[in-house]
């Protein structure tokens, strides 16, 4: 190789060079931009803190409605005793029968039962499933009654293993409806939604008066 080739290849490493020096800004770039944006995320998640915990004891809730009495509670709590117990039984049937034979579920995945027979076969395989040996953990925020028949129960919920679950961690809010038919409470609808701690705490961020008023 003589001098005058040696010349005309060395320009060509510069391009090569300038492009690893490109790749490494983007690189870094992209691993600041990312360590922000989970240091971020993290931040949010932290102070997503709920302050209307409810009551984990169903009888201490003081419910609300003219029909509103001590025995009424009483027999609504009762009921949604049984449903947590047949839950930690693995008990699809005694769970199922807790519901009306028209009633509706909508787990917090969007899945949608329809009738009795319906939920309990679907937890019937989640009991041998996923959730088998969960519990279930509760806490009150309101019992309403609209009449002397009806009663809607608002919570805070969610399944665990082990220890208990405290009140804040409970990642699920949920909607009872329930109807009193022949003198006997039954669930007529129940509604489970997944709290998105991170969303809610930017919605409350970018628009404060969306915060609940219990949550300022």
């Amino acid at each position: 190789m003589n001098t005058t080739e040696i010349q005309a290849d060395a320009p060509k490493a510069k391009p090569r060079s300038r492009r690893r020096t490109v790749a490494r800004v983007l690189a870094a770039s992209v691993i600041t931009l990312g360590v922000a944006a989970g240091g971020g995320y993290l931040w949010l998640d932290k102070t997503a803190v709920v302050h209307n915990l409810g009551t984990t004891e169903c009888n201490t809730v003081t419910p609300s409605g003219p029909a509103a009495t001590p025995q009424s509670l009483h027999e609504v709590c009762t009921l949604l005793d049984d449903l947590t117990a047949a839950w930690a039984r693995g008990d699809a049937d005694a769970y199922g029968s807790l519901f009306t034979e028209n009633a509706t579920y909508t787990s917090y995945v969007g899945t949608h039962y329809q009738g009795r027979a319906d939920l309990t076969e679907g937890h019937r395989a989640l009991f041998g499933g996923f959730l088998k040996g969960t519990k279930l953990a509760d806490s009150f925020l309101d019992i309403r009654f609209h009449g002397a028949d009806t009663a809607v129960v608002t919570s805070r919920g969610d399944t665990y293993k082990g220890e208990r679950k405290q009140q804040a961690d409970l990642s699920k809010t949920q909607t009872y409806t329930l109807v009193r038919q022949a003198g006997r409470w039954e669930i007529a609808s129940f509604h489970n939604t997944k709290r998105q701690n991170v969303m809610e705490r930017i919605s409350f961020l970018i628009a404060p008066d969306t915060r609940p008023a219990l949550e300022r």
